[in-house]
């Protein structure tokens, strides 16, 4: 992810903790015709049987992480890596310079009037300055708990662990140059996308250095 801001259309990182509603307010942006970029489905897709990521990970974690169908076994490599903070950053090492480079080409390609990069880890991986402006979807930790539980079954404990594996919501928060609340309803995350778009269109036409 190294094009210069100047070079590019207006780009704006969509990230949030687990749970806080990061794919509800890209789907209102992508109804509103903004192109989505989200770097979760290309994760999945660089890790398919056949891409050499797959292959890197299977050298590096064994055969164990591969289903009978020779498909990657996220639960099982999320087993290795999720206390395991050496497993993890190798994981990290083996898979983000695919991921960054295939939504630098589909950036590259996809126009718009400007875009939406969902990037969960957007703050732990300091992309901050590969992007113009920097939109965090947030809402209470209590609240993502409960969200957790409704949508994987995660127990309190297993849903707090999740939470404290993720960079803190203050820090998150200190990074955002705009923050979405979605402690309520649906309507009201549409409601603050809609404000944000006539933004993000005049930012977007504004002369760029």
């Amino acid at each position: 992810m190294s094009t210069p801001a100047a070079a590019r259309v207006f780009r704006v990182g969509l990230t949030g903790g687990i749970a806080s509603g990061k794919s509800t307010a890209a789907k209102f942006f992508g109804a509103l015709g903004v192109p989505i970029l989200d770097s979760d489905s290309i994760a999945r897709e660089v890790v398919e049987p056949g891409q050499p990521p797959l292959e890197r990970l299977v050298e590096r974690f064994g055969r164990g992480i591969l289903t009978s169908d020779g498909h990657l076994d996220r639960p099982a490599l999320r087993n290795i890596v999720f206390s395991d903070p050496k497993a993890r950053a190798d994981l990290e090492n083996l898979t983000h310079p695919a991921i960054g480079a295939a939504l630098e080409a589909r950036s590259a390609a996809a126009g718009g009037p400007y875009q939406i990069l969902v990037i969960p880890l957007l703050v732990e991986k300091n992309l901050g300055s590969q992007v113009n402006r920097v939109l965090v979807v947030d809402c209470d930790e209590e609240l993502q708990l409960r969200r957790l539980h409704a949508r994987d079954g995660s127990t309190r404990a297993q849903a707090r662990a999740i939470l404290d594996a993720q960079v803190s919501r203050s820090a998150r928060l200190k990074a955002a140059d705009d923050v979405i609340r979605n402690d309520t309803d649906v309507s009201a995350v549409r409601a603050q996308v809609a404000e944000l778009h006539a933004r993000y269109l005049d930012l977007a036409r504004a002369p760029r250095a």
